[in-house]
């Protein structure tokens, strides 16, 4: 096992359980995965693909990180071809009276962090993360947001951006700041910034 910096991003599909619970299998099971995919494919930066989970998949990214910008600009890419692909689903299944649905229960929110010491453990062909900060990056999932749809940056991450790049983003974004508590890590302080739904 190696332990590295890693950029660990997790593109989450907010809405999931009562999609789930209120569409009948036959659709649920071709409209989640076909929007996955289309997560994978919007992958500009060269992340890595560790696991895909039932609503979200987890990505990272060892060695330099991209700019702040650029970070950013992919997150956004993530959300409009997220939107995209909804559009296309509500489309090509509105015969089904749960199509309508798609658009009205779904959506997309994105954590960002960054781990110093991230193991990556090779298990049979995948890369499995291991460390405390795989377990951070999914307990920010779990905060207590009003909003269902939104880029998440752990300050962890922002503290390895230089002052200029985070004023740009202040002055281009409404960023809000807020925390999570969690068992046997503490205190995490995260920034984040809301997305519209398209």
């Amino acid at each position: 096992m190696t332990a590295q910096p890693t950029l660990l991003c997790i593109p989450d599909i907010s809405g999931f359980t009562q999609f789930m619970r209120e569409i009948d299998f036959e659709l649920s099971s071709k409209v989640i995965p076909a929007l996955l995919n289309q997560i994978i494919y919007s992958n500009e930066i060269g992340l890595k693909i560790s696991e895909i989970e039932g609503d979200a998949v987890l990505f990272y990214r060892s060695g330099n990180l991209p700019t702040l910008k650029t970070l950013i600009d992919q997150c956004h890419y993530f959300h409009t071809e997220f939107y995209k692909r909804m559009a296309q689903l509500r489309k090509k299944h509105n015969g089904h009276e749960g199509a309508n649905k798609i658009p009205e229960l779904l959506g997309l929110k994105i954590i960002l962090h960054f781990g110093e010491e991230v193991g990556l453990v090779p298990i049979g062909k995948n890369i499995k993360l291991m460390g405390e900060d795989v377990i951070a990056v999914h307990r920010l999932l779990k905060n207590n947001l009003a909003t269902d749809e939104y880029i998440l940056l752990s300050h962890s991450l922002l503290s390895r951006y230089e002052a200029p790049e985070i004023e740009s983003l202040k002055a281009a974004y409404d960023i809000q700041s807020d925390y999570i508590d969690v068992d046997h890590l503490g205190k995490i302080n995260f920034s984040y910034l809301g997305l519209k739904p398209i």
